[in-house]
């Protein structure tokens, strides 16, 4: 009776841990499903930063250089957003992130995420695949990029010369 009484434990053990391995042991994020484009944006002074940039956590504003948006924001020849775009958020500790807007299941330049205020994600309008974008970046969370782990492309964030904020490629 003990040695089925083993057997019966082994079995169960070995049902709970193989599952376990085979979906955290090749879990990968794949964040490169866009295409590397150029990415450059400047906030030239503080006073731009503080119109144009994410004020505090869970703020987002949207950069595309193609439609001019947002309109009165101050382009150069030297600006460039990406492959679909940057998506500007402030996450949670009120830390600047860049994401670029295109989809990565779509991986199609028109086929841009949106944030979805009432779930605090970004979710495409075509796959509809959901992205942590305030808290684990830019992670997917549902969909088919969840079930694929493409994740949304991240754009460095920083300090640039005396001081200003830059976006630009990693």
């Amino acid at each position: 009776m003990g040695y089925l009484r083993s057997i019966t434990k082994s079995i169960a053990l070995a049902a709970a841990i193989i599952p376990a391995a085979i979906t955290t042991g090749c879990d990968k994020v794949d964040d490169d499903r866009i295409p590397p484009y150029p990415v450059y944006v400047q906030f030239q002074t503080q006073a731009d930063w503080i119109v144009y940039g994410v004020a505090g956590a869970c703020d987002y504003k949207y950069f595309i250089k193609d439609t001019r948006t947002p309109a009165n924001f101050p382009w150069t020849a030297l600006t460039e957003t990406g492959f679909g775009g940057i998506l500007l958020v402030s996450d949670i500790h009120g830390n600047p992130q860049a994401f670029d807007l295109a989809c990565p299941v779509e991986a199609q330049r028109s086929v841009r995420v949106t944030v979805d205020t009432d779930l605090q994600k970004a979710r495409c309008p075509r796959c509809h695949s959901v992205y942590d974008i305030f808290t684990n970046y830019g992670l997917p969370v549902e969909g088919e990029a969840a079930q694929k782990g493409y994740a949304l492309r991240h754009y460095h964030t920083g300090a640039g010369y005396q001081g200003q904020y830059l976006i630009i490629t990693n």
